[in-house]
């Protein structure tokens, strides 16, 4: 096996050490009083018997999927398969469990002070990022060097590349699930929750005598953090590998990935709350700091893997390693104009936000009109 692969496979393992060292740190810290904690748990109890009941029927509906690709196919497409959706569903239980009891911690870290409560925030999404970022890329640099080099096969051959995809097919099926599943239970019981505590018993909203906030918050952890996790696995192992195939370059994406986990790491310990108390300032410091250091990181694995000034042909098309390094370098700057531009139409502080403010004093349906309105520019 290659040096850059087994450097690859090593920052996906470098992803899972930070992940259970900052989830180790998070649960060391205080989980507030006996009420709160009475709450979290039973969020707890409520979001592990949705994910065991969810994850049951997956099971089924993988299961009987495993079987006709077996069938039609071959087992490695098959086996692909199942390590897809095995730890994509793996990613999305990480997430659900980090969740639940970072909740509780950051509440009362928050009541203490803004930096103690974002710190803890942000390191419990940490956790799952790095935790997701790093099962996927292990996912598909394990497999694809089992596919190379214990099997033997051409690192472009039809049976490595229908093997990596039949992988990302099979995180796409738990991503939906958890998503769509998460999400439509957590609006059902949002609503039913308001409809019958605001209404009809006069309890105000998101209070936990009712029950139907508590699996409100239930459908939040599993839909947001669980499905996001999910869906995070899936986008993560989905773009590697059809980078691979339409690029024709196996070991690039992952050395690219690889890289950037180890930056993502460092930038981590660049957010830190200002003088301002300004939160958005405090996770700008750390994209910056990850930006600055994937740009000098793309650059050196460029040249290592597959050379700035060698010359590439893929179809009609010519290039060479520089041009791949632009093209890193104009994502990363897409990036952080993605971030500034979903900032500017949702603070508070900007001209869309405002605008929609200032149509709601008019009626809900100019609240509407101007709501969709921005949502469409901002699109």
């Amino acid at each position: 096996m290659s040096t850059a692969l087994w450097a690859i496979i090593g920052c996906g393992v470098l992803a899972l050490i930070y992940g259970i060292w900052a989830v180790r740190s998070v649960l060391k810290l205080d989980a507030g009083n006996a009420r709160m904690q009475e709450i979290a748990a039973a969020i707890q109890e409520g979001a592990g018997a949705y994910l065991a009941r969810q994850y049951t029927t997956i099971a089924i509906v993988g299961a009987v999927i495993f079987g006709v690709v077996w069938y039609l196919l071959t087992l490695k497409v098959a086996v692909g398969f199942l390590v897809g959706a095995t730890l994509s569903g793996a990613a999305g239980y990480i997430g659900m469990l980090v969740s639940v009891r970072a909740n509780v911690r950051t509440t009362q870290a928050s009541s203490v002070s803004l930096a103690a409560g974002l710190n803890v925030a942000f390191k419990s999404g940490a956790v799952t990022g790095m935790l997701v970022a790093g099962l996927a890329l292990l996912a598909v640099a394990v497999y694809y060097a089992v596919l190379t080099v214990h099997l033997g096969y051409a690192p472009g051959s039809r049976e490595v590349i229908d093997a990596l995809v039949a992988l990302g097919f099979g995180a796409s099926l738990i991503s939906i699930f958890a998503r769509l599943g998460g999400g439509i239970f957590t609006k059902g019981a949002d609503v039913g929750g308001d409809l019958v505590g605001k209404i009809e018993a006069g309890i105000p909203e998101d209070d936990p005598r009712n029950p139907a906030t508590i699996a409100d918050n239930v459908g939040d952890n599993v839909g947001d953090c669980a499905g996001m996790a999910a869906d995070l696995f899936e986008t993560y192992a989905v773009t590697v590998v059809a980078t691979m195939v339409l690029a024709s370059m196996m070991t690039y994406p992952l050395a690219i990935g690889a890289a950037c986990i180890v930056t993502s790491i460092i930038g981590t310990f660049f957010v830190r709350l200002g003088k301002s108390n300004n939160i958005m300032g405090a996770l700008y410091k750390g994209f910056i700091a990850s930006a600055v250091l994937s740009l000098v990181a793309l650059y050196f694995v460029t040249d290592w893997v597959i050379g700035l000034d060698t010359a590439y042909t893929v179809g009609t098309l010519n290039f060479t390693g520089m041009t791949l390094y632009y093209c890193g370098v104009a994502g990363l700057a897409i990036t952080g104009l993605i971030i500034w531009i979903t900032e500017y139409y949702t603070g508070v502080n900007f001209r869309p936000v405002k605008s929609i403010a200032a149509a709601s004093a008019t009626g809900h349906g100019t609240n509407v009109i101007q709501g969709l309105a921005i949502s469409m520019e901002a699109t």
